[in-house]
């Protein structure tokens, strides 16, 4: 025994010793205790509690940090959640960086690790506008959430061979990414967004009919819908036919009073405004089974797209690959 002991020490001196035997169960109040003598990880290899004291080496190294990277990950609460993938980047080169629009927790940012390798716990599920169900770790700080796992539900594919459809699921994703807050939960804008990806993918009505109800719905959802029967300045109803006096700077319609002044002002007819009443209605649902004409289509894309760009400050990128929605 007297030699055996001596062999575990010269061992350990070496650094070429893989285990030792635990006398007892080291508890996280014994590491607290004075006078014990702290576990320590050897560089390749994991060493158990030895029944001596350990002789200072180079090669071992103090529980302590590791000790504060278990706390780290404890104070980490693990959520699951349904999400649609907005964005991906490449971090390495099997990680990536996720930017999810998720029902239950509104837009957030991760770091997948090993989501890019064929076998692991992502099962190739973030794909861009994939709908797929998470677990990741919440970080309390503005820094990146670990992902842990995720499982694809549904993958989007656009209808026919006609472009359209791809690029109108591409500017939703943008206009989610854009007009949201992170940790800013909308389950109602969720929904709307999971059915237009289905009606894209599916070929339920027209592009430009599915895309313009869906940007209404994301404005009436966060706030930002114009007003479209009464006045944004005085309140009076705005009715009649003819041409009607959109201020995009002020937020909505303008009478004929407090339309002087006003600077991006756009005028519209008042059957277009009648149609923007219905699309943005969400009791209506004969919006599918509506006729718009081109220059109906035309002249409301117009009003909606200045709107959209004066509210994120710029155009969106999307904007150049939907020309065929005002035509």
């Amino acid at each position: 025994m007297k030699r055996r002991g001596e062999e575990e020490r010269r061992a350990f001196r070496l650094g070429t010793a893989s285990i030792v035997s635990l006398p007892n169960v080291v508890t996280a109040s014994d590491l607290e205790k004075p006078g014990k003598p702290g576990v320590s990880v050897l560089a390749g290899n994991e060493c158990s509690y030895p029944a001596f004291p350990l002789i200072p080496h180079p090669l071992f190294i103090s529980i302590s940090p590791f000790k504060k990277a278990f706390s780290f990950f404890a104070s980490m609460s693990s959520e699951k959640a349904t999400a649609l993938v907005l964005r991906v980047v490449e971090f390495s080169e099997t990680s990536c960086v996720v930017t999810l629009f998720t029902r239950e927790f509104g837009k957030l940012h991760g770091l997948a690790k090993g989501a890019r390798r064929l076998k692991g716990p992502f099962e190739s599920a973030l794909d861009l506008l994939a709908l797929c169900r998470i677990v990741f770790l919440r970080k309390s700080s503005e820094s990146l959430d670990l992902l842990t796992e995720a499982k694809l539900e549904r993958r989007f594919r656009a209808a026919g061979r006609d472009l359209s459809s791809l690029y109108a699921g591409y500017y939703v994703a943008e206009l989610l990414n854009e007009l949201t807050d992170s940790a800013d939960p909308h389950p109602e804008l969720f929904d709307e967004a999971s059915e237009t990806l289905l009606a894209l993918a599916g070929g339920h009505g027209s592009v430009a009919s599915v895309v313009l109800r869906f940007e209404l719905a994301a404005l009436r959802t966060l706030g930002h819908l114009p007003s479209l029967t009464a006045c944004v300045e005085c309140g009076h109803l705005v009715r009649g036919e003819g041409r009607v006096a959109f201020g995009v700077m002020a937020g909505g319609v303008l009478c004929g009073r407090c339309r002087p002044g006003k600077k991006h002002v756009v005028s519209m007819h008042a059957g277009t405004l009648r149609i923007l009443e219905r699309f943005a209605d969400p009791a209506d649902g004969a919006w599918r089974r509506m006729t718009i004409d081109r220059s109906a289509r035309g002249e409301l894309r117009g009003v909606v797209n200045q709107y959209l760009c004066h509210l994120l400050g710029r155009k969106p990128r999307m904007h150049g690959y939907l020309g065929s929605l005002a035509g």
